[in-house]
């Protein structure tokens, strides 16, 4: 599409509103000294949004096209004309080859200097067209994958790699071509996608990169040579790590830390051997990013519930859920909100996943003897007001932890349960007897996970007649109800999702609850019991999401189905 306009564009934008007069004056005299496009300029003061008219409007002023690289479909052969190092160093992205004629996406089309440096690579006729910085970075990655030029160089470099020191910050990376960089980007790009693990699996003619985004594995665009060079990943991350690269053949954990801009992440580091080489997963921590009642989920009720719990002063809280279910995250959220001068807080945990200011933070080490249980003895000497001990893992742990509980002090603690009233069986099947339970605990909380809908994209619809079914069983159907479903756009990488809340079940322990505890009920007498006091259960909870429009009926049902 060309536009054609006998205006000059500073004219042509005024004329249609998108800037001021004054603002045109502002971008001039900011031209003179700089020399650049009048379009770039404006773009770089802020005056003029990609997203409206101006990029076509701009093509058209200067004679060329304007495509929209989120509508395009780019096959491999035209990738293939132009290596991904030159596309990454000139962002530049090829769109179309035909008739001996390469289209490339440019913020630059009318650059000379630009089209005769590409003109040495490509042996066909350039056709440039105009496309935003935003897209072409986007499709660069999308397309030839994330390292794909630091790759190329590696396969075509004839020196033998080398593992530089680590860089200070992943913004400002290495120039030259070497896995330290390759691995930075890696780190980068999950970061940006707000990843919070990285897989890097290992098979016979391939080495895959999976990011897990708001719980939901993804695949990693990366360069399929990649696999040439899975040995030397490895063994960079265990240099950072501190571990030892020699091993192969057992299980080795670690960690590291990595600045991106004014952000601290710690990266928890765990490899796994295999038949095609070792496994690893990297767990990013934001070791600066604490959430408040609000964030984590919680709705008035809850929150209230919750406030009035860690005010006590003695006790113990647990939290149940399976593995990534956000337990960690609530607690120190909870230990966060009681860190204060004169509150003496230990924690033992395994790992420690975040490092707090103020707290006192022990990990454990069974090949030294230092144990959940061990460690709950010593810490006792220290003359704490709270602790945490990362899971009660057996009866010697929980005994303790009872017994401290009894001497006055409030902790906190995890469960492997499904929902809370299991927690109280699961004590009683470890042989805690039920007086002590009844003495002691004061709420279990079960918690999940759910994503949270994209606000941008998100489009009413209607609860099928299936749902409606699963639902009817738990919660209250009456009312006018609005349901919304994902549909994706560019804010949530087209999952209709972005970010995650937590739903929770309280079963406050109160004296009807320690009657039924007394007689060794089980978990879904307790649990009924618990409803008709007025507990609210994990799909409740997830209900009352859904009714406010924050997660979808299929979100609830994913996490909480074993209720069923």
């Amino acid at each position: 599409m060309i536009i054609k306009s006998k205006f000059p564009l500073g004219q042509l934008l005024i004329e249609r509103k998108i800037i001021t007069p004054e603002q045109l004056d502002v971008a001039l005299k900011r031209q003179k000294e700089t020399g650049e496009l009048l379009g770039i300029v404006l773009l770089e003061l802020g005056f003029v949004d990609e997203e409206t008219v101006f990029l076509p409007i701009v093509a058209g002023q200067y004679g060329v096209d304007y495509v929209n690289l989120k509508d395009a479909q780019i096959p491999p052969e035209v990738l293939n004309q132009l290596p991904a190092r030159f596309a990454s160093h000139y962002k530049v992205i090829p769109v179309d080859y035909r008739e001996n004629t390469l289209m490339i996406a440019t913020t630059r089309p009318l650059d000379i200097h630009l089209l005769d440096e590409l003109s040495l690579v490509v042996k066909a006729k350039l056709n440039p067209v105009l496309a935003s910085e935003k897209d072409i970075l986007e499709a660069i990655r999308k397309y030839y994958g994330v390292g794909a030029e630091t790759i190329e160089q590696m396969m075509g470099s004839v020196k033998s790699l080398d593992l530089p020191e680590d860089v200070d910050d992943l913004g400002a990376m290495e120039t030259e071509a070497s896995i330290s960089k390759f691995l930075n980007q890696i780190l980068l790009e999950a970061y940006r996608d707000r990843a919070t693990d990285i897989h890097i699996e290992p098979f016979e003619d391939s080495l895959h990169v999976r990011y897990r985004v708001d719980g939901i594995l993804f695949d990693a665009k990366v360069p399929k040579n990649i696999r040439h060079f899975k040995d030397s990943i490895i063994s960079r991350i265990k240099i950072l790590s501190n571990l030892n690269i020699a091993e192969k053949r057992t299980p080795q954990d670690g960690r590291f830390k990595v600045h991106v801009g004014e952000i601290d992440l710690d990266l928890r580091v765990s490899f796994l051997p295999t038949p095609f080489g070792e496994s690893v997963v990297l767990r990013i921590l934001n070791s600066t990013r604490l959430f408040s009642f609000a964030e984590l989920g919680l709705d008035d009720q809850e929150r209230k519930i919750l406030e009035h719990l860690i005010e006590n002063p003695h006790g113990i809280i647990f939290l149940t859920g399976p593995t990534g279910s956000g337990k960690t995250t609530t607690l120190y959220s909870c230990l966060s909100q009681i860190n204060t001068e004169d509150t003496k807080i230990i924690t033992i945990e395994d790992p420690i996943e975040y490092q707090l200011e103020g707290i006192t933070q022990i990990q454990i080490n069974p090949a030294v003897g230092l144990t959940f249980s061990t460690g709950l003895r010593s810490m006792l000497r220290h003359d704490p007001d709270v602790m945490m001990v990362g899971e009660v893992r057996d009866i010697e742990t929980a005994e303790i932890a009872i017994q401290v509980a009894l001497t006055g002090h409030l902790i906190f603690s995890t469960l492997h349960t499904n929902d809370a009233a299991s927690a109280v069986t699961r004590l009683l099947d470890m042989g805690v007897d039920p007086y002590l339970v009844t003495s002691t605990v004061e709420c279990f909380i079960a918690q999940r996970l759910v994503r949270t809908l994209c606000p941008k994209c998100k489009s009413p619809t209607t609860l099928t007649s299936a749902m409606a079914e699963d639902f009817k069983r738990h919660v209250d159907m009456t009312g006018d109800i609005k349901i919304y479903e994902p549909k994706g756009c560019e804010a949530c990488k087209f999952t209709g999702y972005l970010g995650r809340a937590a739903i929770y079940e309280f079963l406050v322990v109160n004296e009807a609850i320690r009657k039924i505890i007394m007689e060794k009920a089980t978990a879904s007498t307790i649990k009924s019991k618990a409803v008709a006091q007025g507990m609210r259960t994990l799909m409740q909870s997830g209900w009352e999401k859904v009714r406010r429009g924050l997660t979808t009926p299929q979100e609830v049902l994913r996490v909480t189905k074993e209720e069923d």
